[in-house]
């Protein structure tokens, strides 16, 4: 779990400066090598690690805007997944998905930059695996401000009526987008939402790997169980703005200093060290972590940027006849069946 944190922190602050190259001083959100937005997840790394580590590669995660923690966790090709971000054409998607949109079949994981929109297709997986006579759990990770969504609150209510294997994850990082969730969330405690629709609620006041993976074993084994659906919520903390460029202007910086102390890596630390794990090998595995993303960063920076004339690959729809070189093999007016 230290190596996959450490990682997955190093992984962030890497990106975080690739991220602003080319787009200051005056800020250019379609300039440097990483276009477009990026949602960062330093300070999460408990929740999404604390969890991933009790699954096996046949076990489906959906993740939100902010997934790289996540990603590492459960295995997706960090190679791969960079060049994704960069929009290369060796991405896991080739390119066209970005950080928003990870999609690694091989170890079934998927992110949305659309507000809770993973519980549903986690509970899809969790049916497809109870029809299927499977022991394969589903788990959807999402925001603390995203737990009044209709989506979030159906998915609860199906897995419930069908006892799904899913597990349901609540990152609460005290804030949505540059919303306090006291502004705009009742109860506080997520995990009471699960009151409504009679399934195990725990939360997890620490950010603390340790202490959430004690809660995750307890809820992932219960899936696998088939004993149903559980809801957790994790509290972890924002290092950094909602996205990039953030200036948080709203956030005091009291509760910046405060997130800055709430360190799970060094909690995790002084839980090693008590346990006679030595520094040299906690330095170690940090020096081979760092070195891992950037051998990632520098090879995604190296592959190739994808054909313009691919954006009209894996569509749902053919292209206006004329516009590529191929002839639509049906008609989409009616026709030819």
């Amino acid at each position: 779990m230290y190596e996959d944190m450490v990682t997955a922190r190093y992984y962030e602050e890497r990106l975080q400066e690739e991220y602003l190259v080319g787009k200051q001083p005056a800020f250019d959100i379609s300039a440097g090598p990483i276009p477009g937005e990026l949602h960062l997840a330093a300070g999460h790394e408990a929740s999404g690690i604390g969890v991933c580590h009790h699954l096996r590669d046949d076990d489906a995660v959906t993740a939100p805007h902010r997934p790289h923690h996540i990603a590492i966790a459960k295995g997706v090709d960090l190679d791969r997944m960079t060049a994704e971000i960069f929009g290369r054409e060796t991405g896991c998607s080739s390119g066209k998905g970005g950080h928003m949109h990870l999609f690694d079949p091989d170890v079934k994981f998927a992110c949305s930059g659309i507000i809770a929109q993973g519980c549903p297709p986690a509970v899809g997986a969790g049916m497809a695996a109870k029809k299927r006579g499977k022991d394969s759990v589903a788990v959807a990770f999402l925001g603390e401000g995203a737990i009044s969504q209709g989506a979030f609150l159906e998915s609860l209510n199906l897995a419930s009526v069908h006892d799904l294997p899913v597990v349901f994850v609540i990152e609460d990082n005290d804030w949505a987008i540059s919303m306090p969730k006291e502004r705009v969330t009742t109860p506080l405690d997520g995990s009471r939402r699960a009151d409504g629709f009679d399934m195990p609620g725990i939360r997890v006041d620490e950010d603390d790997v340790i202490a959430v993976y004690g809660a995750a074993d307890e809820a992932i084994g219960r899936a696998r169980d088939g004993n149903g659906p559980t809801l957790l919520e994790l509290q972890v903390h924002r290092r950094m703005g909602h996205f990039m460029g953030d200036p948080e202007t709203y956030r005091p910086e009291e509760d910046q200093e405060l997130a800055a102390k709430r360190d799970s890596i060094e909690r995790l630390k002084e839980e090693l060290r008590a346990h006679g794990v030595e520094e040299e090998t906690m330095e170690s595995i940090k020096t081979a972590a760092h070195e891992r993303v950037d051998e990632a960063i520098e090879w995604a920076k190296e592959q190739p940027e994808p054909d313009p004339e691919a954006a009209y690959e894996d569509a749902f729809v053919n292209p206006p006849s004329g516009v590529t070189d191929t002839e639509p093999e049906f008609d989409l007016a009616g026709g030819d069946d």
